[in-house]
């Protein structure tokens, strides 16, 4: 399949597995050039250097510097843990865009939902106590701006996100430790992974500074994130080979006082048609 590829893409491919980079990064960088991500990991696979060993099958997609520059904002990178990939990072979004955000969110919010793991149907259970609603993927000149954000900041695709979900927790509410990929082995995850294929990568934006409790908690590795507005913390757990990483078990704690209101974006594999 490589010879479908320009002798410079392959030059390059060739240049990025000699630094070490990983196959995710580069299929994300080749994407963005318009070419289709089975025919770049293809090529990376035909393409892998005598004698360079397979990088770690759940190394990360995600920047290495300390600041990332999208097109219109610089966030900065507060926090990392390697083994899960996560990432804290400030000024995801202004002030501003926050409340917005939530202005356009509080008239059409519902009940939040979770993928039944035998039927794959959506349905309410007592774990998840949120309320929440979807923007689709460029809904609007506003919606769009942020989307082409997120992707820039989680160095993936635009395409191959989920619509922006927006949730709201009151006191008391809180999401119980879940995880975020469709479970391959559940008979419900496959009409969803059968749509841009597996969840790769999650991304929570916290719209408002919560008064007491309503962090993000990552049990297995001890780790918890307090909620402050236009900051977010990412995490990816889902390689080019579809393997998942159950390190990444993670839950919302219930709200103590106030409220709190978040954005999540979940990337997929491939392009995602559920918009």
């Amino acid at each position: 399949m490589t010879q479908q590829l320009s002798s410079e893409w392959r030059g390059w491919i060739s240049e990025n597995i000699a630094r070490g980079c990983t196959d995710s990064s580069i299929v994300a960088s080749i994407v963005h050039a318009g070419i289709d991500p089975a025919l770049a990991r293809a090529a990376i696979v035909t393409l892998r250097l005598p004698g360079h060993p397979p990088l770690d099958n759940l190394s990360s997609q995600f920047h290495t510097g300390n600041s990332i520059w999208t097109q219109d904002h610089q966030v900065q990178v507060v926090m990392r843990v390697s083994k899960p990939c996560v990432a804290v990072v400030n000024n995801v979004l202004t002030p501003e865009e926050c409340d917005e955000l939530i202005r356009l969110s509080r008239i059409k919010l519902k009940r939040s939902t979770i993928v039944d793991p035998l039927s794959g149907e959506y349905r309410v259970i007592e774990d998840r106590s949120s309320s929440g609603t979807f923007f689709a993927l460029n809904e609007n000149d506003f919606i769009s701006r942020l989307d082409r954000r997120i992707s820039e900041v989680v160095n993936w695709p635009a395409e191959n996100g989920e619509g922006l979900q927006i949730l709201n927790y009151q006191i008391g509410g809180e999401y119980k430790a879940h995880f975020d990929y469709f479970p391959p082995d559940d008979p419900g995850s496959q009409p969803h992974l059968n749509n841009g294929g597996q969840r790769v990568s999650t991304l929570v934006v916290y719209l408002n500074d919560v008064d007491d409790g309503g962090e993000t908690v990552f049990p297995r590795i001890n780790l918890s994130v307090c909620p402050r507005k236009g900051s977010a913390v990412y995490f990816e757990y889902c390689n080019a080979t579809g393997e998942v990483d159950p390190m990444t078990l993670h839950g919302g704690a219930p709200v103590r006082a106030g409220e709190k209101w978040i954005a999540t974006k979940w990337m997929r594999q491939s392009r995602y048609g559920g918009n």
